[in-house]
């Protein structure tokens, strides 16, 4: 029995490098709310960051347990996990996962204070609890039941099980150096602006990947389109190192027709969000803008009156007093 496979350390490298992106890009926003014009206080920082610690640890334990009780219940009764039935479930909780994701892009400016906060639309945009609980627990959730999936039928098969454990730290080192490289990246930019740039790209992109492969993996339960073109070679395949890390991206060396259709689309949707809704930011900012000037231009202009008013008063004033000193004399 081999003691290493590369199939088993590159779908630990992949889903890892994924969850670390997912949690480094939420960890980043979280700590960037304390140089905001309005900025947390470090206890909440504190406690927002435990939160995404706490629910990625939970999810992945959720996840260990489930798949350890499917594998061990296929394995009782002598099957097999059905490939289309799986390749439905991955295919859905990465449709879900790319709308987080996606989410998550959107709301990167506000989070960051490039938007401002207390625009009408940015209102509702806050960072909470329940949506960092469920975005992080359901992205890690999916990152070890994929792996845990993947790894069944080596269980089950008895063939390759002795290689797991090496094969694994393996990708887990991999996928743990490359996603510590993307969160120097996030580290360095000190610039809110290009900073911001940085997440939004790369969470854009992550989803854009997330969506394509969730199109793609129905469309293997279904029946797949046609395949656009193959690139040959170990360098180039998805199934392999270096480019296998970049699958989560949207990679693949072998695209169907529905593939080539999905990451461009989702990418314009994407694209057309966030032109959207900066220009009713923009708008929204200049109405507010105009009204203040409008607002200002009447005070100074109440303020005018009321000193014209008032010397009128006093001139009239002083002359019914001149005139009350003649008549005396």
């Amino acid at each position: 029995m081999p003691a290493f496979l590369v199939e088993i350390s590159v779908i630990f490298a992949r889903e890892i490098l994924e969850a670390c992106v997912i949690i480094g890009n939420y960890r980043k926003v979280v700590k960037a709310q304390k140089d905001k014009e309005d900025p947390w206080e470090d206890d909440q920082v504190n406690k927002f960051l435990k939160i995404i610690w706490l629910a990625a640890a939970a999810a992945a334990t959720v996840a260990a347990v489930m798949i350890t009780a499917l594998g061990i219940g296929l394995n009782a009764a002598g099957g097999e996990l059905d490939d289309k039935v799986a390749d439905i479930i991955e295919g859905v909780s990465k449709l879900v996962a790319a709308v987080c994701i996606a989410q998550l892009s959107l709301k990167v400016p506000t989070w960051l204070g490039i938007y401002p906060k207390k625009n009408k639309i940015m209102l509702s945009e806050e960072i909470t609890r329940r949506d960092l609980w469920f975005n992080v627990a359901w992205n890690i959730w999916r990152e070890v039941a994929e792996i845990g999936a993947f790894l069944i039928p080596f269980f089950l098969n008895d063939e390759g099980a002795e290689a797991i454990p090496l094969s694994g730290i393996v990708g887990l080192l991999v996928g743990l150096f490359c996603g510590a490289l993307i969160y120097a990246v996030s580290m360095i930019l000190k610039d809110k602006r290009r900073l911001c740039i940085f997440l939004v790209v790369i969470t854009g992109w992550l989803s854009m990947g997330l969506f394509t492969g969730g199109c793609h993996e129905i469309e293997e339960a279904a029946g797949e389109t046609p395949y656009a073109w193959k690139i040959k070679g170990d360098f180039w395949s998805k199934k392999e190192f270096p480019m296998a890390l970049f699958k989560p991206f949207g990679y693949t060396n072998s695209p169907t027709i529905l593939w080539l259709v999905c990451l461009p689309v989702w990418a314009i949707i994407l694209a057309a969000l966030h032109i959207i809704k900066y220009q009713k930011v923009k708008k929204i900012s200049g109405k507010e803008a105009a009204e203040t000037d409008t607002a200002e231009s009447v005070a100074i202009i109440l303020a005018a009156l009321h000193i014209i008013k008032y010397q009128k008063v006093k001139k009239i004033s002083g002359k019914e007093a001149a005139e009350t000193d003649t008549a005396k004399v």
